[in-house]
């Protein structure tokens, strides 16, 4: 994506052998998994000699606590730009967050798969309760859960679409990657978002009946 808001969100530190590394990094280890990935094939991957891959990362677990920090970062920019943003809905964030995350997708979800990226999903999560946070402040009812407690499984809902993608497009008819699947998951989102499944009346009857914990199976 060729944009200076895009250049911003994505970094500019970057055009380093260090951000070759970290960049082979994460496509080693989307590949191939943690456990197999080692630091010669990503220094071959980086076009490095695997001594300045030690020089700069020391070992791999801390060059995948790097590849978490850098997604962790790229969240924020993306989260200040939106909050920032006087442009009226001008710039297209979705496509900005998938040209941004799309090379590193499989490596985000094979993390997550294996119980990684730990930096990652807990900053998406916070920024997602500060979200929630001012949105409460609106709201008429009191929240029954926490804004921690919502984003948490908020941020998880969000990425499984990474995780579930061919099934969505299998479903959807559209790779849910391609520009068609991102305007058609944005509507779907936005509809889902502005059309809640339960009024608040429906939601208190429901938690009424729900068996609570400790009392039987």
């Amino acid at each position: 994506m060729d944009s200076p808001l895009y250049d911003r969100i994505v970094d500019s530190e970057d055009l380093t052998a260090q951000a070759r590394i970290r960049d082979a990094a994460m496509r080693q280890f989307g590949e191939l998994g943690f456990d197999k990935a080692t630091m010669r094939g990503i220094a071959e991957e980086a076009r490095v000699s695997q001594g300045l891959v030690r020089h700069h990362f020391g070992s791999k677990e801390a060059l995948r606590d790097a590849c978490d920090a850098y997604l962790a970062r790229a969240i924020e920019r993306i989260n200040e730009q939106v909050k920032a943003d006087d442009s009226q809905g001008s710039i297209n964030y979705v496509g900005i967050a998938g040209a941004a995350f799309g090379p590193f997708r499989q490596y985000v979800v094979r993390a997550l798969v294996e119980g990684r990226a730990t930096q990652f999903f807990d900053t998406l999560a916070d920024l997602s309760a500060q979200w929630m946070d001012e949105g409460d402040r609106q709201r008429e009812d009191e929240p029954d859960t926490s804004a921690n407690e919502r984003a948490t499984v908020a941020a998880a809902m969000s990425l499984s679409i990474a995780l579930l993608h061919p099934h969505i497009g299998r479903r959807l008819g559209v790779d849910p990657f391609s520009k068609e699947g991102e305007y058609l998951l944005a509507r779907v989102l936005l509809d889902l978002y502005s059309h809640p499944y339960l009024t608040p009346d429906e939601a208190a009857d429901f938690k009424a009946r729900l068996p609570k914990p400790g009392h039987g199976k």
